[in-house]
């Protein structure tokens, strides 16, 4: 039986069958997203105890469905029928930091501002901040291919990821990608790896490229009426030229939200608060901070300013960070993560309003207004089941609106459940065809996370 081979292989201590514990391990954050009860949860210390479980499950034909912190937003991580729940946060390790060469080699279950902390020890700094660094793991942000609020000037997790040490879903432990600085020896399958959700291995170590540790930030608010004068005035900075280290947007509900839950004294006087942010040195970063003060203005900004008070800045950082879970505790959230053409923000943000009102429903927003990946949080009060098919019915629309100004269902947080139908649409029967290939050849058996992403399934 598969317990039985498991307790075989794995010391007693890595198995967990607790009933109130497997129910902890069984989804993620996605609140709408579907989950039951796995058979079990297997927590490695070691690629080897990987190895050995995913080998145990070949042989059951046993689903595996890997979770790192379970922070993610769309059903990945959820647990189906039958499965066995890999979780990687035991493996915690930070291998290396070479300073000379700008990389570190760390295992799937370091967090990410874990990492962060370490590099700056050394001078170095390790850019992808999803808002759930404090919390969120580096193989998960591998596994969705996270990105976060410095991502508009230095990119996403897949910027970062030289290499990986991957279980396979034939059980066999390989290594991908490379540690120098050029590589192009055969197929780019470490990238392929990079948001691919569970669905092609199991990462087991990860080696990701370091920079040198940045110049302080200068920071630059404004308050706006409207979400759309917002996003005109982030358009704008993109247009004048001006690439700042974050260009975030949080609107008055988010605020509120997390003031009644932190009381950090955050002020409700916007509908939409826009953080703008620059790390250039010198004269530089004083040029774009003014840029930006200056297409605030433009953009209609009840007020801005160049913030002289950090702490001040920092908090309403903080806050940004703090949005989802804010939020989450005032009703169930579905959470969209669509990114648009930065040009198109403004129009893409005018029709999330408009499904607001059609639908009758809540919709809060945050977003990477910077390189156009916007969050509605759509919240409907608890067990109100009327409107939760008003806010699906507002979430579709969101996604069809999306996908018709030329972007795409999921920026960062991945497709799990969620944003099946929706990348349906967005790569149409022939590119789909090319992932089904794709994940039969390094999955032919179809156990890892079955059901995620595609609504396929593998064919011996």
């Amino acid at each position: 039986m598969l317990i039985e081979d498991l307790q075989a292989v794995l010391p007693p201590e890595v198995l967990v069958r607790d009933p109130d514990v497997l129910r902890g391990f069984a989804h993620d954050e996605a609140e709408w997203a579907p989950w039951t009860l796995p058979e079990v949860v297997v927590r490695p210390r070691s690629a080897e105890d990987v190895q050995a479980a995913v080998k145990v499950c070949l042989k059951h034909g046993t689903p595996v469905v890997t979770r790192g912190a379970g922070t993610g937003l769309s059903g990945g991580a959820n647990a189906v029928a039958g499965c066995v729940v890999l979780v990687t946060d035991r493996m915690t390790a930070i291998h290396e930091i070479d300073a000379v060469e700008r990389l570190a080699v760390v295992g799937p279950g370091v967090v990410n501002d874990d990492l962060r902390a370490a590099c700056a020890e050394q001078g170095l700094w390790y850019p992808p901040d999803p808002a759930s660094s404090p919390w969120s793991t580096i193989g998960g942000n591998v596994a969705t291919n996270a990105g976060g609020v410095c991502c508009v000037k230095y990119g996403v997790t897949r910027d970062y990821v030289l290499g990986l040490q991957v279980v396979t879903g034939t059980g066999e432990l390989v290594r991908l990608g490379r540690r120098t600085a050029k590589g192009v020896a055969g197929y780019d399958l470490a990238g392929l790896m990079v948001g691919s959700e569970g669905t092609l291995g199991v990462i087991t170590e990860i080696t990701v490229r370091l920079r040198a540790q940045r110049a302080a930030e200068s920071t630059v608010a404004g308050y706006f009426d409207s979400t759309v004068a917002a996003g005109e005035a982030a358009a704008a900075i993109r247009a004048a030229g001006v690439v700042p280290s974050a260009l975030e947007l949080v609107d008055r509900h988010c605020l509120v939200a997390v003031d009644e839950w932190k009381n950090m004294g955050l002020s409700a006087d916007a509908e939409v608060v826009l953080l703008g942010r620059s790390d250039a040195p010198g004269a530089a970063g004083e040029h774009e901070a003014a840029v930006m003060l200056e297409c605030f203005e433009k953009a209609g900004a009840t007020w801005a300013a160049q913030s002289s008070d950090q702490a001040e800045a920092d908090a309403l950082f903080a806050a940004r960070r703090l949005a989802y879970p804010a939020l989450e505790r005032l009703g169930p959230l579905l959470t969209e993560d669509v990114c648009v053409p930065t040009h198109l923000v403004p129009e893409m943000l005018a029709r999330i309003d408009l499904a607001a009102k059609r639908h009758n429903t809540l919709i809060a927003n945050v977003a990477h207004i910077g390189d156009g990946n916007l969050h509605p949080l759509l919240s409907t009060p608890a067990g109100d089941e009327d409107a939760r098919r008003r806010a699906q019915a507002a979430f579709d629309d969101i996604v069809a609106d999306a996908l018709a100004l030329g972007g795409t269902v999921t920026g960062e947080h991945g497709v799990g459940l969620l944003k099946r139908p929706g990348l349906e649409n967005e790569l149409g029967p022939a590119v789909l065809q090319m992932h089904q290939a794709v994940k039969n050849a390094l999955d032919p058996h179809g156990i890892l996370n079955p059901g995620k992403v595609f609504a396929i399934h593998s064919v011996e």
